[in-house]
């Protein structure tokens, strides 16, 4: 089945491994999605003082994460957390459709959303979110990302692995998604 669900692989992962690895989180572990802020341009954003129209945003992901996974009970914040580092490494990828734009197959923002499949998701306008809502804003793009998996299957933890397959149609993509999902939360989180 082709990759048409909602995120469309920004370029900058790879296809998952074939083998196991232990994983015991590190430090820098820990950083790449419990403690990264970072430096997001937001287009239309007031006030106007980046490019593009946009201002620099500072989001600690974690957080943002978590309380977009709280809307979906049952949703564990690591898979909104793998999603984002698949499809964008957290917004961090210079990736056509990242930050501006759309890649190849019209994805759009750093949960890489087709403009309808975010249309439908986008609102109400979470806290702090862009009004209206936007998808290359990290707040609105992490909570529509959080209702799509809820609407398909992550609500109670129902089917977690038909949800992550429902916002890309890859078999390798749930794969991966879940592998990282487990790496994030290590031994110790919750």
């Amino acid at each position: 089945m082709s990759a048409v669900g909602c995120g469309q692989f920004a370029g900058v992962h790879q296809r998952a491994s074939q083998r196991t690895i232990a994983f015991t989180p590190t430090t820098e572990d820990r950083q790449l999605v419990g403690f990264i802020v970072s430096s997001t341009v937001v287009p239309g954003s007031k006030p106007s003082s980046g490019p593009a129209g946009g201002t620099a945003v500072r989001i600690d992901l974690l957080d943002l994460y978590q309380r977009a996974a709280a809307t979906c009970p049952g949703l564990p914040w690591t898979i909104l957390a793998a999603i984002g580092t698949v499809e964008s490494n957290n917004g961090l990828s210079n990736a056509p459709g990242v930050r501006s734009g759309a890649n190849p197959k019209g994805a759009e923002g750093p949960m890489q959303m087709l403009p309808a499949t975010f249309a439908t998701y986008a609102l109400p306008v979470p806290p702090s979110g862009a009004d209206p809502p936007n998808p290359y804003d990290p707040i609105d793009a992490v909570y529509a990302a959080a209702r799509d998996l809820c609407a398909n299957g992550a609500l109670h933890s129902h089917d977690l692995p038909r949800a992550i397959f429902a916002y890309n149609h890859a078999a390798w993509y749930v794969t991966e998604v879940l592998r990282l999902a487990a790496r994030y939360a290590g031994p110790s989180s919750a």
